[in-house]
């Protein structure tokens, strides 16, 4: 039985820009009805992989498909399967915000008018005003309700949440679950690694150009300790040499302590003990994502 090709995918795919390297032969797949993001800091080569699955520029090398459409070859057939929210979307000063939904929906090949009417109102979206009185972040509903309201199988966003408050956040995030349990798909940049962390079913972090990691949260969970807080009666826990065991701190009956890895080991030894809670903290993904851009700047500094 034949496999079915990924929703989006980049083979090899570079991007120069005269003497900068801006992304370095990224390999990346995602699947159907898979929200993955795309974390990285500024000049980390995020912009340029959407601009490449957006067929806007030419890769240098490899090659960048829409469910086996080449992005640059075939921009159009392309463009029919997905929808881009931007980051900082422009709009008609002199339209209406309706009509500037109806112009995008026209343009995008057709739109639910019921679901645009629904979204409208969940966003708290007024479409009657003109266009120059829109303030960031309503400019910006206007943009993540044109991409909803066509129900694209791929859903394609820079920074999508960009301007709105934590409600309408919120409210966006209800809608992102919505359409994977729709079966959309969603391939999202984002600074905001709440919202990663809240929706993205994997991760794949560049740094400078290049995919240093990518995964489920519970895989990049090797990239930072979990926290582990115990309370003891009597003597406390012998942890000596118990594998992954770091930073143990003992202080008034309570133990507390890092561990990377399994936390088996650990648990055993607690066993041993008269230990009558264990509290254990997983590391948040802006604690992942930070630990690993510390640990990477200082194997960089190491070997300069």
């Amino acid at each position: 039985m034949a496999t079915q090709a990924p929703v989006v995918r980049f083979a090899e795919a570079s991007k120069r820009f005269g003497d900068t390297l801006a992304l370095d032969r990224l390999t990346l797949e995602v699947h159907e009805g898979e929200i993955v993001g795309l974390l990285g800091p500024n000049g980390a080569g995020k912009t340029t992989t959407l601009r490449l699955l957006l067929g806007l520029i030419a890769p240098t090398g490899g090659h960048a498909e829409v469910f086996g459409i080449d992005a640059w070859q075939q921009p159009v057939r392309a463009h029919q399967q997905l929808a881009f929210i931007p980051g900082e979307f422009q709009v008609w000063p002199q339209l209406t915000g309706g009509q500037i939904l109806d112009l995008l929906g026209t343009v995008a090949g057709g739109y639910d008018p019921a679901f645009r009417d629904e979204l409208i109102e969940r966003f708290a979206f007024d479409p009657a005003k003109k266009g120059r009185s829109y303030s960031k972040g309503n400019r910006q509903k206007i943009a993540v309700i044109a991409a909803l309201m066509t129900r694209a199988p791929l859903l394609v966003m820079d920074e999508p949440s960009s301007g709105l408050d934590p409600l309408m956040e919120a409210t966006f995030q209800d809608c992102l679950r919505e359409a994977k349990a729709a079966g959309q798909t969603v391939f999202l940049s984002s600074h905001i690694l709440s919202e990663v962390e809240a929706v993205c079913d994997r991760v794949a972090v560049l740094r400078e150009g290049v995919l240093v990691e990518q995964g489920t949260l519970d895989e990049l969970r090797h990239l930072h300790a979990s926290t582990v807080e115990a309370t003891y009666v009597g003597d406390p826990p012998a942890l000596d040499g118990v594998e992954g065991v770091e930073d143990v701190r003992v202080a008034d009956g309570v133990i507390r302590l890092q561990v990377s890895g399994s936390t088996d080991p650990l648990l055993k030894a607690l066993a041993q003990a008269d230990v009558p809670s264990i509290q254990v903290s997983e590391p948040t993904l802006e604690e992942l994502f930070h630990a690993f851009y510390d640990a990477s700047e200082d194997l960089a500094g190491s070997t300069a």
